[in-house]
């Protein structure tokens, strides 16, 4: 438990090869996992993945480290949506579920670390993300690809959507595009004239 304690996250495998370091066997390491979770001594995130109740509660505090188990718990994956424009202060929303974009199935996690929701994009939308850098680094989209993922979600993929009732839209949802940069509000709006036109 100790090296465990210290680590980020770690999975199964981690835990056995750990184990088998000690000359335990599968079954006596099952134990220890049971127990571990019994005690609340390890959280489990989903199956067979799992954190220290000891690392949560030093970082959980830190967005940077909620991000970076997001990005761990689903990969592909990137922050984007509510919680990319929350963290650029675009929106006076409060929002709790940490949202990603994946070109995997769509998911949900609820854990004691946090909510995690992953929404399905097209793989060729799957992009304009970078690294963000904290004390753990994590993929986010850029200012522009967060509202264009909010939006494209919102209008079920743009459905019925004329590009002239886009900027209401954003109204409606309380997001402040002009505290967004210049170069990046050209960037959304020339996203959305594609891929209106695109569908």
């Amino acid at each position: 438990m100790e090296q465990l304690k210290n680590l980020p996250y770690f999975d199964k495998a981690t835990i056995c090869q750990l184990g088998s370091s000690y000359g335990l066997a599968k079954t006596t390491i099952d134990t220890y996992i049971s127990r571990y979770l019994k005690n609340k001594e390890i959280i489990q995130l989903k199956r067979g993945f799992y954190i220290s109740s000891d690392f949560l509660n030093k970082n959980k505090s830190d967005i940077s480290y909620s991000f970076y188990l997001s990005n761990i718990l689903k990969t592909p994956s990137y922050i984007s949506s509510w919680t990319a424009l929350e963290y650029y202060n675009l929106t006076t929303e409060s929002i709790h579920p940490i949202v990603s974009i994946t070109p995997k199935v769509t998911i949900k996690f609820e854990t004691k670390a946090g909510n995690f929701i992953y929404q399905s994009i097209q793989k060729e939308l799957f992009s304009d993300f970078s690294l963000g850098k904290g004390k753990f680094n994590f993929f986010i989209a850029s200012p522009s690809k967060a509202l264009f993922d909010l939006l494209y979600f919102k209008t079920h993929q743009f459905r019925g959507v004329k590009f002239n009732e886009i900027d209401n839209l954003i109204k409606e949802l309380r997001i402040d595009i002009l505290e967004m940069d210049k170069k990046e509000q050209e960037k959304f709006y020339l996203l959305i004239k594609k891929f209106i036109n695109y569908e």
